[in-house]
């Protein structure tokens, strides 16, 4: 004799085989545990009950006694059981988004769940937990078994980090392996400069002064010219490191600005990527410039104040202290100190460009400071 069971609308039987998942749903899910284990011990009597040479019913009741064999609790040791169940019945929300898996609402249902049933008693209880599926709740309990180390998530995260500072990605063991990089800093009159190497001691910096940008067109030729004299003077390096403006696109009065900008960094990345069509390794980046500026604590708002005195501290600092933040050759600290003191156009292309290289250092190369990228 067929089994009829009445949930939610009416009779649900069929000749051969049960939904078990459209049964399953209509229970609210503090239910599922007491209702399973009922519905599972009515198959076993009916089962029970069944002459001998007669087949019973192959539906529900079958599926019912299968589900028990693929339950949580015996994915796992006693002791892995304890361990994940120790984590799901103490820890804060806070502590459970340290797991990947539990971040956002996830863990917030799990406080919920404790707070309102009472600790979890065994890992199928956490079946009942919204947004919990049978394959979710697997992988849950892994990753508390396993989580992923402090060195796992930091690469990534840093490597990240590293992108939102530099451009392109040439990968994070070429920079750190990186002897010396030319900063480079240009705008609408000049284009500067700042040879450093990993020690931060500065091997040379200088600008050069060119077209005034606005006076008139000019046209590619002109750009490869003045551009092809000016890299003739600079040395070589391992990297050299454009700084990357924001100026937005949507103001079209900057449009001429912008434009000469790009120009000009399309050069720069041409001439100076002299092997790129060789090895497809690049030379040439380009660094955030409000990074930067974040670095020093140099931002008002969205606007970068002047770097002047901070370069005039670190010409000072190399002099008077053993161990100076950035180190500058004996022999041209007076011929610096002199061209920051008799500057009247304020040359923020030249601070630029030395700050730019110590920021590349600190925050990519050395990582002695943190990141302060947003």
């Amino acid at each position: 004799m067929p089994v009829y069971v009445t949930l939610c609308r009416g009779p649900i039987f069929h000749s051969a085989q049960f939904s078990f998942q459209g049964i399953w749903r209509c229970f609210p899910v503090p239910w599922r545990s007491s209702v399973f284990q009922a519905l599972q011990n009515s198959c076993f009597r009916e089962k029970s009950s069944t002459p001998k040479g007669i087949l019973p019913n192959v539906g529900f009741c079958d599926e019912a006694a299968k589900e028990p064999d693929s339950t949580l609790d015996k994915l796992f040791s006693p002791e892995q059981q304890a361990s994940i169940l120790q984590v799901l019945n103490t820890a804060t929300t806070k502590d459970l988004e340290a797991f990947k898996l539990l971040r956002g609402r996830k863990s917030v249902h799990i406080v919920e769940h404790r707070e309102k049933f009472g600790p979890f008693p065994n890992l199928e209880s956490l079946m009942a937990v919204p947004s919990f599926q049978y394959k979710t709740a697997v992988r849950v309990c892994n990753s508390i078994l396993c989580p992923e180390t402090g060195r796992k998530t930091r690469k990534p995260q840093e490597n990240q980090l590293l992108g939102k500072l530099i451009k392109p990605d040439v990968g994070l063991e070429r920079i750190k392996a990186v002897s010396s990089i030319v900063s480079i800093v240009f705008g609408t009159r000049r284009i500067a400069w700042a040879h450093v190497d990993r020690k931060l001691a500065v091997l040379d910096w200088q600008h050069s002064d060119y077209w005034k940008a606005m006076s008139k067109t000019y046209p590619s030729s002109v750009y490869l010219e003045e551009i092809s004299s000016i890299i003739s003077k600079m040395p070589k390096a391992d990297f050299y490191v454009l700084e990357k403006t924001g100026l937005s696109i949507q103001n079209s009065t900057l449009f001429p600005i912008l434009l000469h900008f790009h120009i000009t960094e399309a050069m720069l990345y041409a001439l100076l990527n002299g092997t790129f069509t060789q090895d497809g390794q690049h030379q040439v980046l380009s660094m955030n410039r409000n990074a930067v500026g974040k670095h020093f604590e140099l931002m008002i708002g969205d606007t970068r104040t002047s770097g002047k005195d901070l370069v005039k501290q670190f010409l000072s600092e190399s002099v008077l202290r053993e161990r100076p933040r950035v180190f500058f050759p004996t022999d041209k600290v007076v011929r610096y100190r002199q061209l920051l003191a008799t500057d009247t156009h304020r040359i923020e292309e030249l601070y630029d460009s030395l700050l730019q290289a110590v920021a590349f250092y600190e925050l990519a190369v050395i990582g002695t400071e943190p990141w302060c990228v947003r």
